[in-house]
């Protein structure tokens, strides 16, 4: 019975439900837009702004969803349920359903935090994330730090070994998925400089002109 929930996980992960809105809806494969990547992001790029948006609610649905049966309905926990909840992430990054060439599995993961721990991993993940991302050039860097970042709040308010085995699953599924961009240095994003008093009076004046 284990391994029909395992491979039932892994395949609801596997949906490429973003490749197939965009198929439907945008009448285009969102694998040429952007980097390529199978995902929500790419239908954004692809001109779908609310279909993005469902393929992303998608997304997140079919990670949350085996977890929260498997922790509510079939009594899961321990192992069998860090295995299951990983179960997702790989078959949305390693889909048979595009020839093993999955997405980065961002969307998936987040509701695989949400069936495990409701609200707090997710909002701490999404908060160490847009931080990051205001700071640091290479988003695979961006999104790693972000994870470093959700291992400390789990260490100090939840170490639970479940939740661990889980984040280091998904920490390595993001480093594989992300290791072009980690060969890169991360970098600052550069802020404008500031003006000098006589710049502001520059543009004062001239707002005012």
């Amino acid at each position: 019975m284990m391994i029909v929930w395992l491979v039932v996980a892994f395949l609801c992960g596997a949906l490429p439900f973003s490749v197939w809105l965009g198929r439907l809806a945008l009448r285009t494969d969102i694998r040429r837009y952007g980097d390529g990547n199978p995902g929500a992001t790419n239908v954004f790029r692809a001109g779908g702004k609310w279909i993005g948006v469902l393929a992303a609610i998608l997304d997140g649905a079919k990670g949350m969803l085996p977890v929260l049966l498997a922790r509510f309905v079939a009594g899961w926990q321990g192992w069998e349920l860090a295995a299951l909840a990983l179960m997702p992430i790989l078959g949305h990054a390693f889909s048979p359903f595009l020839g093993g060439r999955g997405g980065k599995a961002v969307a998936v993961s987040f509701g695989v935090w949400v069936g495990l721990t409701i609200w707090e991993a997710p909002t701490v993940l999404g908060l160490m994330l847009f931080y990051w991302f205001r700071y640091i050039r290479v988003s695979g860097w961006a999104l790693l730090l972000a994870m470093c970042s959700l291992l400390v709040y789990l260490l100090l308010a939840h170490p639970d070994p479940t939740l661990l085995l889980v984040w280091a699953g998904n920490a390595l599924v993001f480093i594989w998925k992300h290791r072009s961009d980690l060969r890169q240095p991360p970098g600052f994003k550069r802020r404008a400089p500031k003006p000098d008093a006589a710049d502001e009076r520059v543009l004062r004046q001239a707002a005012s002109s």
